[in-house]
């Protein structure tokens, strides 16, 4: 085999044809660049060779820093160019890209490149915005209507962000409101009772100066019994009438007679 490739390579010459290349294939570019400083995840690794790589050999691996494999899927030959797809990378970090193609002339060849990722990091959702102290504030938009005191902002309340919260606010003050209303019928019972004992004690009639205070029946003593007399009893004997003729009435003792009998 060599001895013919040696004289097709004497013929060639003699002729004044480029000779085949006999040489292993050689990386001579790659998509990100070798050493390269990314601010943004790749998608893609994509690796160039000098001379066209054999299909069915090649294989491409993605590293990351933590140890992991990123590649997603085979790697695809397209002539001299070698691919591979790359999932999301989830961290900053130096990742590195290993690959192992067949050559033309059938000689293997391994090689490796490293890129260094540094993605922003996007900050919490709950951090407040550092130049938002420095803003200064627009008194106009905050300024409250003519007449109107404005609101105090540690005491304002604040505005719900979506329609779920609206309807949570608009539920408390509603609640709020019911309860408010509870208060005062209570507080408008209150008042009609107490005004009610008030005039009904204005409308009882003061005693006079000559009213006599009726005493306790159960502090007096027991009255005399006005009871009728018992007319059926004994009745004492009346006086009969003197019943001597008038003329023994008329000869009666003189006075002095009957004392000296």
């Amino acid at each position: 085999m060599r001895r013919l490739l040696t004289v097709l390579v004497l013929a060639c010459a003699a002729a004044g044809l480029p000779a085949p290349a006999l040489a292993h294939n050689v990386l001579v570019g790659s998509d990100p660049k070798d050493g390269a400083t990314l601010s943004s995840a790749p998608t893609r690794i994509t690796l160039v060779f000098d001379q066209p790589v054999r299909q069915g050999y090649a294989q491409v691996g993605v590293t990351g820093p933590d140890g992991a494999a990123w590649a997603d899927g085979e790697a695809v030959v397209a002539a001299e160019k070698v691919s591979v797809k790359v999932r999301p990378l989830p961290a900053n970090g130096a990742y590195t890209v290993g690959y192992r193609i067949l050559s033309a002339d059938g000689h293997p060849v391994t090689g490796k490149i490293t890129f260094t990722l540094r993605a922003a990091v996007a900050p919490p959702s709950g951090a407040a915005d550092p130049q938002a102290t420095d803003r200064p504030q627009d008194t106009a938009a905050t300024a409250a209507p003519s007449g109107r005191p404005a609101p105090d902002p540690q005491t304002a309340a604040p505005l719900p962000a979506d329609d779920a919260q609206r309807a949570e606010v608009y539920e408390a003050a509603a609640n709020g409101g019911a309860g408010m209303a509870v208060v005062w019928i209570v507080g408008a019972l209150l008042l009609l009772a107490a005004g009610t004992a008030v005039a009904l004690r204005r409308a009882r009639p003061s005693p006079g100066p000559h009213d006599v205070p009726t005493p306790d029946t159960a502090s007096q003593p027991a009255a005399p019994s006005t009871a009728a007399p018992d007319t059926t009893g004994p009745h004492p004997t009346e006086p009969q009438a003197d019943a001597r003729p008038e003329g023994a009435a008329r000869t009666a003792t003189p006075p002095g007679e009957g004392a000296g009998a």
